[in-house]
């Protein structure tokens, strides 16, 4: 299957943005989700948390200051984040600009 990008319906947050891009079974039953998301300076997608489903980022524009399990980095274009099961996460905007990223979220929440 694909997705078209500027076919994903566009779900308005605030000042945020974000795609649900899909979300499904692998053909063993492992859940795969991904959206991307549009998000504005100096804020954050949620308050720091943390769930059973490890996650994977990947930055496409601007700088996020991403917070795993006490560890702060910023980080930009082309960056990859990886946050496994259980660790307290979170992540503002660091930039002057919109940053935009994927995430893809693997296992069941």
């Amino acid at each position: 299957k694909t997705y078209s990008f500027p076919d994903l319906p566009v779900r308005v947050n605030g000042e945020n943005r974000s795609r649900a891009m899909f979300d499904g079974l692998t053909h063993t039953g492992f859940r795969v989700e991904a959206h991307h998301t549009g998000l504005a300076p100096a804020l954050a997608p949620h308050p720091p948390h943390h769930h059973k489903n490890e996650e994977l980022l990947v930055i496409r524009q601007g700088a996020i200051e991403v917070t795993i399990s006490g560890k702060t980095s910023i980080l930009g274009l082309g960056s990859v984040i990886f946050i496994a099961s259980n660790e307290e996460h979170g992540w503002p905007n660091s930039g002057a600009t919109r940053a935009h990223y994927t995430v893809i979220a693997l296992g069941n929440r």
